[in-house]
């Protein structure tokens, strides 16, 4: 099993790196293509879908992921009630795109929910089979999917940027994308839906995904609602910094947080009755990631000036303050996944929906003193990483009686390598004071920065060096 889960890790994340890289190149040669603003505009419809997309699911995938015992019966059936949903979904976005514009005060906003909205549609299709990938640990499946359909949406959206079609270049970019994912996992996954369906079966998946529905649901809400808020109150083109200020570590944070999820989530599931192996998974999961994550943030928030300059040009240099906060906010995220992933796979879905609605208690209290007291999107980012570290303290709780292993045991296991990234910041932030051209000074950090990390854990004998050489042994 061990073996299993590794060599489906490693998969997994070949296949988010591969797609996330392939990905930036292609957000790279776009932004230097289009204004702030298409990116704007495009995040702000990307909020409704992020929720619509949310409804759709349902909770059904994770409900399949976890059941032990799930049939072909199970599948179908949980195929056709997405679909259903997602179709009803869609109609609601497509009525409603005329009041979406009008909030925003934005005419041009009305064909393109209508459009990118089919995205919803398209993306059900092939969600259950994504289930059956995850369930049965087929990862090397999604490597293949992901390189086969991002190069081509790729090239097709930057044709269209460089012959001048706007915001649609993103539009049709995200749209093709979309119908290639669906029809990739079509032939390339073994299962397919059959025109069978038991209401028994949905009562029994509705039991676990209709309560996890309700933490997603709220999640979806918390992740976007700055988002809306943003928009209106600023601009497009504000928006488009934060988005962007936001990708930047996300790119680095999705690899490893997707992957581990992805693998994470069935081992718990399949080993749920053992609660000293889930506690000893768990542990270590959260040694590894965040001794790989929070380097990385480290030094990135530190390069990040230099990065955009060379990366985007001067016109995104608004989005440096985003990126250094969200490599916090980011540096968090494996604690948030670890947590959740062991308290689903135990089958408590009904805890998460009720973790769920205390972070949105703190998270709707934070944006309502920044409505209120702040006129700077700066601090809406702030109060984002405020609220992560509320969440995490919120999300292990459960763990402590569930597998004995709460807050304070998992900060310990973690402030090793929070106070060894500090520790890097330190050494190459004066570096800054030399005044080297743009991409000596990005280079200099970012190999320094990596050496001493490195450097430091071998001498102090950090844990999570001693587990990243055990898996790479394996």
């Amino acid at each position: 099993m061990p073996n299993k889960i590794l060599h489906s890790f490693i998969w997994r994340y070949l296949e988010r790196s591969c797609s996330q890289v392939m990905q930036f190149v292609v957000s790279i040669v776009l932004a230097r293509l289009l204004a702030p603003d298409d990116f704007g505009l495009i995040a702000l419809v990307m909020v409704f879908i992020a929720l619509a997309n949310v409804f759709a699911q349902s909770g059904l995938n994770t409900a399949l992921v976890q059941k032990k015992d799930a049939n072909n019966l199970d599948f179908s059936t949980a195929f056709w009630i997405s679909l259903m949903i997602a179709v009803f979904i869609y109609s609601v976005l497509f009525f409603a795109a005329p009041i979406i514009a009008n909030f925003y005060e934005n005419e041009k906003l009305i064909p393109v929910v209508r459009v990118l909205g089919l995205t919803l549609l398209l993306g059900t299709l092939g969600s259950v089979q994504e289930a059956y990938i995850q369930k049965h640990f087929l990862f090397k499946k999604l490597f293949f999917r992901s390189i086969a359909v991002i190069i081509p949406s790729g090239i097709f959206g930057i044709l269209l940027a460089y012959f001048e079609f706007g915001i649609w270049a993103l539009v049709w970019q995200q749209l093709a994308g979309a119908f290639l994912m669906c029809v990739f996992m079509f032939f390339m996954v073994p299962w397919k839906p059959a025109f069978e369906f038991s209401a028994a079966n949905a009562k029994n998946l509705f039991s676990f995904g209709g309560k996890l529905l309700i933490a997603q649901i709220i999640n979806a809400f918390q992740e976007n609602l700055h988002n809306i808020i943003i928009g209106k109150i600023f601009s497009p083109a504000i928006l488009a910094f934060y988005s962007r200020g936001s990708s930047f570590p996300n790119i680095i944070i999705n690899n490893v947080n997707t992957s581990l999820h992805s693998v994470l989530f069935p081992a718990l599931s399949s080993i749920q009755e053992d609660r000293e192996k889930v506690k000893e998974m768990l542990k270590k999961s959260i040694i590894l990631s965040t001794y790989i994550i929070t380097p990385l943030m480290a030094v990135l928030a530190i390069v990040s000036e230099p990065l955009v300059k060379i990366l985007l040009g001067e016109k995104w240099l608004p989005a440096v303050p985003f990126i250094q906060i969200y490599c916090f906010i980011y540096a968090l995220w494996p604690l948030h996944t670890t947590n959740l992933a062991s308290i689903q796979a135990l089958g408590k879905s009904g805890i998460v929906s009720v973790q769920q609605i205390f972070k949105l208690i703190f998270y709707l209290l934070g944006l309502f003193i920044c409505i209120i007291f702040f006129e700077s999107a700066i601090y809406f980012a702030l109060i984002i990483a405020v609220t992560s570290f509320l969440s995490f303290i919120i999300n292990s709780i459960p763990n402590k009686k569930l597998i004995d292993y709460g807050f304070l045991e998992q900060v310990m296991d973690i402030l090793p390598n929070f106070l060894l990234s500090l520790l890097v910041i330190g050494i190459i932030l004066p570096l800054n004071l030399l005044k080297l051209s743009i991409f000596a000074e990005f280079f200099l950090q970012a190999f320094i920065g990596i050496a001493s990390y490195i450097f430091f854990s071998k001498l102090f004998k950090i844990k999570g060096l001693s587990h990243c050489l055990e898996q790479i042994k394996r």
